[in-house]
């Protein structure tokens, strides 16, 4: 058997097992696309989290700070009444003023914070809402993941037994080759001729459409292992077709044969 026809044998196994795990790794993809998704919506939910629990507590503070303020204005109230000079009762006044303010500003602090936890509030409802769908669709992504691992598993191993058991006859280099061919080409690392004139010998690789030279049709007729002058893929004929050709080229016709001096004298 011709190295060549050893890879093609190896290049077919290799095919199926890369469209069988191409939908196992499609699958995979997905959902890693996914969880990578999940788990960003799962840091904003704990950054909008953290947040909001800040919110709350600058609200309850500035809360706690008015109700404190409210409790000395009340007190300075009461002492203004019973302040025995103008002076006394402007010095009252004025801490009072000043509490106010405070109070005013507290009062405005505790409503911007309201706001913004409004705002966070909303947020995180939505990414909840989210994250749960999301959840869903990871799980989804999880199972169809599963089912496709298991559909192939059987015929992977089989079909990675009998790569394996056709690899041991196919020289080193060679193989490298197509295994480095494979990773830049893919399907198309071997290629086989399109025929273009039998008897001429002439074809053009498949893959790229580029003319291939007779001497490298003859070579490979003859079992060498020759690659594409212009895409170097490696190059097969699905079928003998050359040969089968040059087996069905009528002999040629032989020319009639000279009466006998006997036939002349006869006549």
């Amino acid at each position: 058997m011709s190295v060549t026809k050893q890879l093609l044998d190896v290049f077919r196994v290799d095919k199926q097992l890369r469209g069988l795990r191409s939908r196992l790794e499609a699958a995979e993809r997905f959902l890693s696309t996914q969880s990578t998704l999940l788990a960003d919506m799962e840091r904003q939910k704990g950054i909008l989290d953290a947040s909001l629990k800040q919110l709350r507590a600058t609200i309850s503070n500035e809360e706690g700070e008015g109700k404190r303020l409210d409790a000395r204005m009340e007190a300075l109230r009461e002492q203004m009444n019973s302040a025995k000079t103008a002076k006394e009762y402007n010095a009252f006044l004025t801490e009072l003023n000043t509490y106010k303010e405070q109070r005013t500003a507290a009062e405005e602090r505790a409503l911007e914070a309201m706001g913004k936890a409004e705002e966070a509030d909303k947020k995180v409802s939505d990414i909840n809402g989210q994250f749960g769908e999301r959840q869903k669709i990871v799980e989804s992504a999880k199972t169809d993941r599963d089912t496709k691992a298991a559909e192939i598993k059987d015929r992977v191993a089989e079909l990675a037994a009998q790569r394996a058991e056709l690899v041991k006859s196919v020289p080193a280099t060679q193989m490298q080759m197509l295994e480095t061919l494979i990773k830049s080409r893919g399907d198309e690392a071997m290629s086989p001729i399109e025929v273009l004139d039998r008897r001429a010998h002439e074809g053009n690789c498949s893959a790229c459409m580029m003319a291939i030279p007779v001497e490298a049709v003859s070579a490979l007729m003859t079992g060498k292992l020759v690659n594409c002058p212009s895409c170097r893929c490696i190059l097969f004929m699905e079928e003998q077709i050359f040969a089968a050709e040059a087996k069905k080229k009528p002999a040629p016709k032989k020319g009639k044969a000279k009466p006998s001096e006997e036939e002349v004298a006869k006549t």
